[in-house]
């Protein structure tokens, strides 16, 4: 498979890529469990609320079964009652769901195969700063026709993370770092070629 080089809005030369990494089918229940699997593993869990029997108090009847006129009633403490505990009370837990190497590769694969595709993925040489400005960046971004944008990078780049971190709606990310969420969350993806060889050699 062939993909375009893309630099300033021309059409440069094509670089070859693995059919086995960006030509795969397209998977929708096995992308759909990886990030349903990846988003449930983002939340804390540690939602703690105590029962009748945890809750300060209630150790005294309240007053005598039977003769008052009022309900039967055996704690103040009870889940009915104003300041009592939960009848189900939430306890700590993890939401983490299990997802194998092999799903989770193959789900990468499916959705950068789609991204190429919608021709949502562009490729790119090189993406270089010469100095840590967002006005530079901002420029090179405008020249390729991108705004709200996945930048995909083979290391960690100083000036270009310092460049984006101020820019709405682009992000920059190394292949090390790379999660499904990213790749379903832009509308472009920007990678240079040294982080498609990266890609390849990590899913193959």
């Amino acid at each position: 498979m062939k993909l375009k080089l893309v630099n300033g809005g021309a059409s440069g030369s094509e670089i070859d890529v693995s059919d086995a990494t960006f030509g795969r089918e397209f998977n929708e229940p096995l992308i759909h469990q990886v990030l349903t699997a990846y988003a449930a593993a983002g939340r804390a869990g540690t939602k703690a609320q105590k029962t009748k029997a945890e809750v300060r108090g209630g150790g005294k009847k309240p007053w005598a079964q039977k003769g008052t006129g009022s309900a039967r009633a055996g704690s103040i403490r009870s889940p009915i009652w104003v300041g009592g505990g939960r009848a189900f009370a939430a306890k700590p837990r993890s939401y983490a769901q299990k997802v194998n190497r092999k799903m989770y590769r193959g789900a990468i694969r499916s959705m950068l195969s789609e991204l190429v595709r919608q021709q949502r993925l562009l490729v790119t040489g090189a993406l270089e700063l010469d100095a840590p400005k967002t006005k530079m960046l901002v420029g090179k971004l405008a020249e390729l026709g991108l705004e709200n944008v996945l930048i995909l990078i083979e290391a960690y780049d100083e000036k270009l993370h310092l460049a984006s971190r101020n820019l709405v709606g682009v992000d920059v990310l190394t292949v090390a770092s790379l999660d499904p969420m990213s790749l379903a969350r832009y509308p472009k993806v920007l990678a240079t070629v040294g982080a498609l060889r990266m890609l390849e050699e990590r899913l193959a």
